[in-house]
């Protein structure tokens, strides 16, 4: 059997929804299209800018053995280190890409302060350092903001990395020692996200960064 439908299906069909009904249906469409105007508008450049930014970033991140205090203290220790290593590795860098390929090209450097820093603090635990790609929340630092989303980054893992961790940023070279590298974005418009006032789109990109990046290993516990 074979239905058949006439040019005046769809009005007879919506015709005899009851009034009360299709009012509530026609609110709800243009909500709908208001939602996607505001994000077309309002969010939608945000996100944008959010995701130059990301690409334009190399994060450093620094995870302590434990969260004794002990561990913790140490993980300070390699931080300052790795990032004086790292402020006279990558002060040339022009971009986060030429910044990736030095801390490629350096990662036994990087090591060896990690290891130098261990070893004045009188520890033994192994250090690991590579490249890799994270998820990272939204994290405020004093003065900037990143925006989450997946970045490139230089991780540093002592011992069995499994206590509280620290992020900062070496490209632009917003932690480290001044002077060292561009501390800067190139870019108004990220500049003026990444050193603007907080703001509820952070939040939102935040959700859907966090859906879509389900799959890469997250940097928890910011310190």
């Amino acid at each position: 059997m074979t239905y058949k439908m006439g040019r005046n299906t769809v009005r007879d069909v919506w015709g005899g929804v009851h009034p009360s009904r299709r009012v509530g249906a026609e609110l709800c469409l243009l909500a709908g299209l208001m939602l996607a105007v505001a994000y077309a508008g309002w969010l939608a450049p945000f996100a944008r800018t959010a995701a130059a930014v990301r690409a334009g970033t190399l994060r450093l991140h620094v995870q302590a053995n434990s969260d004794s205090a002990a561990d913790q203290a140490l993980k300070l220790q390699v931080r300052d280190a790795v990032l004086e290593a790292a402020g006279e590795l990558f002060g040339a860098a022009g971009s986060r890409e030429e910044a990736e390929r030095m801390a490629a090209a350096a990662l036994l450097e990087l090591r060896r302060a990690a290891e130098e820093a261990v070893a004045a603090a009188g520890e033994t635990c192994p250090v690991t350092v590579r490249l890799t790609e994270q998820y990272f929340p939204t994290t405020r630092y004093e003065g900037f903001t990143l925006p989450a989303g997946a970045y490139r980054a230089v991780r540093v893992e002592l011992g069995a990395h499994a206590g509280r961790n620290w992020w900062c940023v070496l490209y632009p070279g917003l932690c480290l020692p001044a002077g060292t590298a561009p501390a800067e974005y190139g870019d108004e418009a990220e500049q003026a996200l990444v050193f603007g006032q907080y703001e509820v789109r952070f939040a939102l990109v935040e959700l859907w960064e966090r859906a879509i990046c389900r799959d890469i290993p997250a940097a928890d516990g910011i310190e």
